[in-house]
């Protein structure tokens, strides 16, 4: 760490502590040239992957975009709002922790699907509906039979 007074590259630290949060640590720094002390913090950086879309442009990940597709899909229907945070942070979990750069959309509209498939069957339909571009009646109906299906079969353990 360089001294931010003498830029001298030998510094020595003298006490490190984590803060009272467990989310940084803080450490007390002097240097061995200058004699000065200065603090320095460790903090996690988490970085979204970049979204490529259909047609190869690039994006930063959007957060509010996600909750705002999330609640058009699950508006006016039983959802909690600490339900939706959790599918939230339950997606940008599965981003982070695939440890990729880049990521397609199509992988963002089906952990999408996936989290609403689990939140509410019709929000799901509906999400589904205009992600997948249904284009007459028996493709619905074949979405609609999918998430019946599921629900007369026994979940597994």
């Amino acid at each position: 760490m360089k001294c931010p007074f003498c830029h001298n590259e030998d510094t020595q630290v003298l006490d490190t502590r984590v803060s009272e949060e467990g989310d940084s640590i803080r450490r007390r720094r002097r240097c061995a040239k200058c004699d000065k002390r200065f603090t320095t913090y460790e903090r996690i950086e988490l970085v979204m992957p970049v979204v490529v879309k259909k047609n190869g442009s690039r994006t930063e990940f959007d957060s509010e975009k996600l909750r705002c597709s999330l609640g058009l899909a699950l508006r006016k229907r039983p959802v909690s709002a600490e339900a939706l945070d959790n599918a939230i942070q339950h997606i940008q979990e599965k981003l982070l922790a695939s440890g990729e750069r880049e990521i397609v959309s199509g992988l963002i509209g089906e952990l999408v699907m996936r989290e609403l498939k689990r939140l509410d069957k019709i929000a799901y339909i509906r999400f589904a509906s205009v992600y997948k571009s249904f284009e007459d009646v028996a493709e619905f109906q074949d979405a609609i039979a999918e998430v019946g299906q599921e629900r007369k079969t026994p979940s597994s353990p």
